[in-house]
């Protein structure tokens, strides 16, 4: 959407400035505008859109060092994408924008997929390439690219990746499957054997009159399950959760002694309205198919195919469509799945940039980056094994982070942490001093999700409901810190405005919850990703997506967060979003489809300004001073934060969220009568974003303006801007 203002604020002028020696003639015509409009304008409208920033520099409210701060992300692309994005004139460009430490995102984990982060390595079932995989941990040729492997035994319709796969319970084949996670087996979890009951849904789009289940069981099979339906308000999706309702057993669908094959089954003597259907797997055979040689074979559930809906004159009637196509067919979703795949199963589309090649490409820095294992479509083994291998391998790798948002690929709190135990004890075996943390949740007010909803009145939140059970059974040290992500707006399409003015008390919001939910104070936060949307838009591209990141940013740090990661290092082409016709992403610079640079975005702009400007580049303790914002207006649309540097200059970054009006801004507490401060203003006469689909740009865009100011002068902060002012 194109910027309301663009042209006018490109002459909005930050004065009365010091001209100095440069460019006098300029600075006397700025001066003259600003009179002009002085003149011009209401007394009313001018006292309104003033602001007082108020610096308290004797209070200090948070402090942090940049280097080990403010940092960035590498994650997995499309197929060849790795050595077009790593080459030397690339990487050169992505350390420019002088963030630090990375950290490495796992795409396999989103498209539930097996990370073979090792193209070498062994399967539990050598002979016929297929099993559960473990990655070599010898040292041997370089890794520059590594892939993920679809999981056949899949039960999910949708993912949070590319989104290719599809659930094996509807795709009408009978002879595929979907099977549960052998490791949340009391035999891997030592809790007792109903701990962790599974479950599928299946979601009838629409309210359906249903009276009837058909379940082709695989091996093995539920020997005890209940078949439940929604019950009053219809949810959304399987992260919602309606008010006063909930799962309800249907009056014949407590089943006990189940013995697999293939059943139909009458569960009530008159239908039920209701678009969710949910098969509660409570008991398991325990018996592995003819010929099994693993254990794992045997644990867990297996179920072929579900069809749901009514007994009309004695025959069944479907209302679930079968294809093996996730556009087509009636979605199911799943409590986990079995991460046993085939040599044949590696996704071709996609690849995770190797380790080797991360720390040879100098993107690291020689800092320690943050590097993920599976868990949610992995296996123990496979984690030990990275672990050993960067050992031997000597690379600065102190923290591991544990699976990547399974709040967002509704796995119940209570079953992902008896697998991040799992993986947590495989890591110490190797290492006992490293750090573990996760599980870079996708959202960090999620409450109960009607996916794993039972009938009680337990409405903590997932990570409460995680860290409890991480504490009981012992593991709470294996929390070393807390990871999220921090796309805040889903719906990328509405006005950025109203969106921007969110910003700030969503991150206070998230904080805060973190804490209630029993983190301690003494645990780091981290935002292990942050950025406008995880969909496309042009809100991204054109500067309402720079202040977005650098409200986020600011008052993350402000808040008492640890580490803050931009996600978007690497170079992009444009990408059109699924919602409305809107072109943008998640980068800091535009290129072509062989991600040779175009040109740098409106985010490599606000993060240059945020590590090298508001702060120092080179390191040290920097605090945070209190700082506040005051107006004649009720709700003024200005952000302030402060920095006091190593040296002991004070930085004070401000940002303007209006998008079609200036502010002007007295600072006080900062210097005496006779200072002077540089200035450095990122506004539309810096940078204008103009859509045009895949051929978008920004003209200008030159980058901050640098100016100076003298004590006591006024600024002029123009729409959707971001300024820095600091000591000399």
């Amino acid at each position: 959407m194109p910027e309301r203002g663009g042209e006018v604020d490109r002459l909005e002028p930050v004065v009365p400035i010091s001209a100095g020696t440069t460019n006098r003639r300029a600075a006397a015509f700025t001066n003259a505008l600003l009179l002009l409009s002085t003149l011009c304008a209401s007394p009313l409208l001018a006292q309104q859109r003033h602001v007082t920033i108020t610096v308290d520099p004797r209070d200090s409210i948070a402090a942090f060092d940049p280097i080990v701060a403010l940092g960035s992300t590498i994650d997995g692309h499309t197929e060849d994408a790795t050595l077009h994005i790593f080459t030397r004139a690339n990487v050169s460009a992505m350390k420019s924008v002088n963030f630090h430490p990375i950290s490495y995102r796992l795409r396999t984990e989103l498209g539930i997929e097996a990370w073979h982060w090792n193209p070498h390595g062994r399967w539990s079932d050598p002979a016929h390439r297929q099993g559960y995989w473990t990655s070599a941990d010898t040292i041997g040729s370089p890794i520059t690219v590594s892939y993920g492997y679809r999981l056949p035994r899949r039960g999910n319709t949708i993912d949070q990746a590319n989104d290719e796969g599809y659930s094996r319970l509807t795709d009408g084949d009978t002879t595929s499957f979907w099977k549960s996670n052998p490791y949340l087996d009391s035999r891997f979890t030592r809790e007792p054997g109903a701990s962790h009951p599974q479950w599928a849904i299946v979601d009838l789009e629409h309210n359906e009159s249903i009276d009837a289940v058909r379940i082709m069981w695989g091996t093995p099979y539920a020997t005890s399950y209940d078949v439940q339906y929604w019950e009053g308000e219809q949810p959304k999706g399987p992260d919602d959760n309606a008010d006063d309702t909930g799962w309800r057993t249907f009056t014949n669908g407590a089943i006990r002694s189940g013995n697999g094959g293939d059943v139909t089954l009458q569960l009530a003597g008159r239908p039920v309205t209701t678009r969710w259907i949910r098969i509660l797997l409570r008991t398991s055979s325990g018996r592995a198919p003819a010929g099994s040689t693993d254990v794992r074979d045997g644990l867990g559930f297996a179920m072929r195919e579900i069809y749901v809906g009514r007994i009309e004159h004695g025959r069944f009637r479907d209302a679930t469509r079968h294809v093996p196509d996730p556009s087509g067919q009636s979605r199911t979703y799943v409590s986990s799945t079995d991460p046993w795949h085939r040599e044949v199963d590696r996704d071709e589309g996609t690849e995770q940039p190797g380790i080797d090649l991360v720390f040879a490409s100098g993107i690291t820095r020689g800092l320690p980056m943050l590097t993920p294992v599976g868990v949610l479509y992995d296996t123990p083994a496979n984690a030990a094994a990275l672990l050993r291998y960067v050992r031997r391998r000597r690379y600065a790798i102190p923290r591991i982070e544990l699976g990547e948002e399974p709040d967002g690929q509704f796995a119940s709190p209570l079953d992902f942490a008896a697998l991040y135990a799992q993986v947590a004890d495989s890591l110490r075996a190797v290492d006992s001093n490293i750090v573990l943390g996760g599980p870079s949740l996708q959202d960090a007010r999620t409450k109960v999700m009607m996916a794993w909803k039972e009938n009680d009145s337990d409405e903590r939140s997932w990570l409460a409901r995680f860290v409890a059970a991480l504490t009981t059974h012992g593991h709470a040290r294996d929390l070393g810190f807390v990871s999220f992500e921090f796309y805040p707006f889903d719906d990328a399409c509405s006005g950025s405005a109203p969106q921007l003015a969110q910003v700030a008390r969503k991150i206070r919001t998230a904080v805060a919850q973190f804490r209630r939910d029993g983190l301690p104070e003494d645990v780091p936060l981290l935002m292990t990703e942050y950025g406008y949307s995880p969909f496309s838009t042009a809100s991204e591209m054109n500067r309402a997506g720079a202040v977005l990141n650098t409200i986020a940013v600011a008052e993350f740090l402000a808040d008492g967060g640890s580490q803050a990661f931009f996600y978007g290092t690497e170079p992009s082409s444009l990408d059109r979003g699924a919602a409305c016709d809107s072109w943008g992403d998640n980068t800091l610079f535009v290129a072509n489809d062989d991600r040779h640079i175009l040109a740098k975005n409106s985010t490599y702009h606000a993060a240059h300004m945020l590590t090298t400007l508001w702060a120092d580049s080179a390191g040290g303790p920097h605090a945070m001073l209190a700082t506040k914002v005051t107006a004649a207006a009720t709700a003024p649309p200005i952000a302030s934060y402060t920095l006091r540097h190593p040296d002991g200059r004070i930085a004070v970054l401000i940002t303007n969220r209006d998008p079609a009006n200036s502010w002007t801004a007295d600072i006080r507490g900062v210097g005496d009568a006779h200072a002077t401060f540089d200035v450095w203003r990122f506004s539309g006469a810096e940078y204008t974003w103009h859509p045009n689909g895949a051929d978008g740009f920004a003209k200008p865009n030159t980058g901050p303006l640098r100016m100076s100011v003298s004590a006591g002068e006024t600024l002029t902060l123009p729409p959707y801007s971001i300024v820095v002012v600091r000591q000399r």
